[in-house]
């Protein structure tokens, strides 16, 4: 009969391989000392996960999984788009989030680089950041069309904010940056919908 596959070994495996990756990164990823550091050999890695190449899909969608984790246990019922757009950066922004951060643009940067090792995954961390901002975009009278505008322009800036805390860890600056942002870019869709309104 052919061996069963330990689940729960795989899946300890594949968490302490993320810890790895969001610690090392993943442009330099070798199986050996990989191997070691999750307690393990390489050919233990390769019978649980075919090649160091699946490897690195699984690591990537794992990490995907801990940020979705994160999202779902927010409480964002109840508050206004700038409320749940201040909730957000102050959850991503959270220390304990930055190695995972830093592995998503990392994974980003190699996809642009080299869009086959990674294939769907540019369109999809695009989908996902849509999705995690639909309650940011939520405003009276909006459409589709502009509520992917709006969550576009916030892309743009939380990603931008994100980039700057993870190369200067100036997280007053920033977090006051942010503030200003929100105020300014949801005092004019206010403004827009209040003239909308009296036309």
């Amino acid at each position: 009969m052919p061996r069963t596959t330990d689940e729960a070994r795989r899946t300890e495996l594949l968490e302490r391989s993320v810890d790895y990756v969001c610690k090392h990164g993943l442009a330099e990823l070798s199986l050996r000392p990989l191997a070691k550091a999750v307690k393990s050999s390489p050919r233990v890695l390769l019978h649980y996960f075919g090649s160091k190449e699946n490897l690195v899909v699984e690591i990537v969608a794992r990490g995907r999984a801990r940020q979705r984790a994160m999202m779902a246990n927010l409480k964002l019922t109840d508050l206004s788009p700038r409320e749940v757009s201040r909730t957000l950066w102050r959850e991503w922004s959270k220390p304990q989030w930055e190695p995972l951060t830093r592995l998503s643009f990392e994974v980003y940067a190699l996809a642009l680089n080299d869009p086959s090792k990674f294939p769907g995954y540019l369109d999809s961390w695009v989908a996902a950041w849509l999705d995690a901002l639909e309650e940011c975009t939520s405003l009276p009278g909006y459409t589709r069309s502009q509520a992917q505008a709006l969550a576009t322009l916030l892309i743009a800036g939380f990603r931008g904010f994100l980039l700057d805390l993870l190369a200067t860890h100036d997280r007053a600056r920033i977090n006051r940056a942010v503030e200003l942002w929100l105020s300014l870019l949801y005092e004019a869709e206010t403004q827009t919908e209040d003239s909308n309104a009296a036309g």
